[in-house]
């Protein structure tokens, strides 16, 4: 058999060495952060200012309640291999997050470390309660949790979130830099649109199933004139709602709103014996067909608004 000269190997060896570098070239480059978002909308956000550098693991879906989600093993392993939690805080994942945390055994994501990051915490609140009792409900100590349907604080939240990336990511700082700047430009032009769309809501009175659209109704300055729950997290009787149904008479609302994730029987019941249209709104992203990402979110929101203004 022939030898191989000196050359020759290290000619053999180059064209292996092209080779693999070229072989690598086919694959995608592996996302740098790992995300465990806990919810769709901060899902998306984490991904439309993160881009190409993460890759994002969202916890739950949209027709799931938020407030009432089990710390399942599957959701423990992913945690686990997080880099970065992205959660609603504001207590909106107390009855799992933390055993998910805890369980996973990874100290970078646990509450106060970098990798933690609260959303609620880069906003004002609405509704935070003067006094704490279980005897009011579901009663949140930091106020309503659900920041997610006023746009104007999912751009408040987002700077942080490109910057908390950045800090994890430092190699990768200015592209999710860049990113920010590029969902910043879109996000403000689609609300001026959406604002102007919206006009014709502004005032109108609405009945609510829970207490989901607090932010969604400061943004659009409509009024909420009643609660199909007593309390929030707490059923109405039958007594209750022909409470509401008379009240009707004395304070007329528009239409009835409800989140996607909750059974819709008691807003149709209240609907059917008011004539009002019960306007279910997709809440979060991937609530409806048509709300497939935080843009689609609104532009859906807006248009059910709308048509459910009309009575239809």
């Amino acid at each position: 058999m022939a030898r191989i000269s000196s050359k020759g190997r290290v000619m053999k060896i180059q064209k292996l060495v092209c080779g693999w570098v070229l072989a690598l070239a086919m694959f995608p480059a592996i996302a740098a952060l790992n995300v465990f978002a806990t919810v769709p909308e901060w899902g998306a956000l984490a991904q439309a200012v993160g881009g190409k550098n993460v890759s994002v693991f969202t916890a739950t879906t949209a027709l799931q309640d938020p407030h009432r989600i089990e710390a399942k093993p599957s959701l423990i392993a992913r945690a686990r291999k997080a880099q970065l939690v992205v959660a609603t805080g504001a207590e909106l994942e107390i009855g799992w997050l933390p055993m998910v945390q805890r369980e996973s055994g990874n100290a970078a994501i646990q509450s106060g470390q970098p990798g933690y990051f609260e959303a609620a915490s880069f906003v004002k609140k609405l509704e935070v309660p003067a006094r704490l009792d279980r005897a009011d409900g579901d009663v949140h100590a930091q106020g309503n949790p659900h920041i997610q349907l006023d746009p104007r604080l999912v751009l408040k939240v987002a700077e942080p979130l490109a910057k908390r990336m950045a800090e994890l990511d430092p190699s990768s700082a200015a592209e999710y830099q860049q990113s920010f700047d590029d969902f910043a430009k879109r996000w403000k032009a689609a609300m001026a649109d959406w604002e102007k769309r919206a006009a014709p809501l502004r005032g109108a009175p609405v009945l609510v199933q829970h207490k989901s659209f607090t932010y969604l109704l400061d943004w659009l300055g409509m009024r909420e004139v009643g609660t199909l729950e007593p309390k929030p997290g707490v059923e109405p009787t039958s007594g209750q709602l022909a409470e509401i149904v008379a009240r009707q008479k004395l304070t007329p609302a528009k239409m009835i709103l409800r989140p996607g994730y909750q059974y819709d029987a008691t807003a149709r019941w209240v609907g059917d014996h008011t004539g009002l249209a019960v306007v279910t709104l997709a809440f979060t992203v991937g609530g409806t067909p048509e709300a497939n990402d935080l843009f689609g979110l609104f532009d859906d929101t807006i248009n059910r608004l709308l048509k459910g203004q009309e009575g239809r």
